[in-house]
């Protein structure tokens, strides 16, 4: 119940304009979020990579109905890519990219824009000498998000797909997807869907998990493991024990078990972070909120002791 109701206030005008003006709400959204610029973009990158781990960086928005919204959106991202290189970061850190934010969810044309759009993030990707993910959003994206996957990889064989398993569809993803070259981040997922094409269980959601990571890590891709679930994590270990090095890693997100993010790569895991940054935090940080009932204690407890 309590994570249905955040998800739906992740879609509320009234409840972000709410949680938006409340000044004590930014302690804790700094918990999540790299900062609003790409100049904290940058600065994070290199105080995570200097410990060993990777990240792929994530310029916050999503939904954008306005074309030129979109553009500004590519150009945040292609000034994001410039600035890894000039830093000599892009060896170490990637990008995702939701296509919503970048035309996908424009009521015309969306899924051309978006694709024109992806493109040019994905050369500049190409010359700063990084690569892109795909993010997944809900589930009436998905087929438009791999479709638009295929377009790029023609191109550019390296850009990355997000699948998420509590979809009914994302086992037969995974075998669609776990070939030579591929690259898959393989997710719980975080958006609120109906019985009809997503597990409600969260049992279920964790089974449908270790299904779809059996199959990527019997193909030939290279999976992206992106879990904090302890059980889940040292499954996906054992499974990758027959694996090269190097042909596997894991992921989590920033500000979440940062301790053991750091044990997994002092161990030689590759294990990389999801660093978000820019001012369109409100959907995000509430999916992190609806994702874990701790994160909610800790957003209620920052209110108090901050106040």
């Amino acid at each position: 119940m309590l994570r249905s109701t955040l998800l739906a206030a992740a879609r509320s005008t009234g409840a972000r304009k709410f949680v938006e003006s409340t000044p004590l709400t930014r302690p804790v959204v700094d918990r999540f979020v790299a900062g609003d610029d790409v100049e904290a973009a940058i600065r994070t990158t290199a105080e995570v990579v200097a410990d060993g781990r990777l990240v792929t960086l994530d310029h916050l928005g999503e939904d954008t109905g306005d074309v030129a919204q979109a553009g500004a959106t590519v150009d945040a991202y292609l000034d994001l890519l410039a600035r890894l290189g000039a830093e000599g970061l892009a060896d170490r850190a990637e990008v995702s990219v939701k296509l919503s934010a970048v035309g996908q969810s424009l009521p015309r044309d969306g899924e051309r824009i978006a694709l024109e759009n992806a493109r040019r993030i994905c050369s500049a990707a190409d010359a700063a000498g990084t690569t892109v993910t795909l993010d997944m959003e809900d589930h009436t994206t998905t087929d438009s998000t791999l479709g638009i996957l295929r377009e790029l990889r023609a191109d550019f064989p390296w850009v990355g797909a997000v699948l998420q398993a509590y979809l009914h569809r994302t086992e037969q993803d995974c075998r669609d997807l776990a070939h030579a070259g591929s690259r898959v981040r393989l997710c719980k997922g975080a958006y609120a869907e109906p019985a009809s094409v997503a597990f409600q269980d969260r049992a279920e959601v964790d089974l449908s998990y270790v299904r779809c990571l059996k199959v990527l890590m019997a193909g030939e891709g290279y999976p992206m493991v992106a879990s904090h679930d302890p059980r889940l994590v040292s499954i996906a270990t054992d499974l990758a024990a027959h694996r090269g090095p190097g042909t596997c890693e894991f992921q989590m997100l920033y500000g979440v078990r940062t301790d053991e993010q750091r044990r997994i790569a002092a161990r030689g895991d590759r294990m990389r972070v999801y660093v978000p940054y820019g001012g369109e935090w409100y959907g995000y940080f509430m999916r992190r909120l609806a994702e874990r009932p701790a994160n909610v204690g800790f957003f209620l407890r920052s209110l108090v002791t901050t106040g």
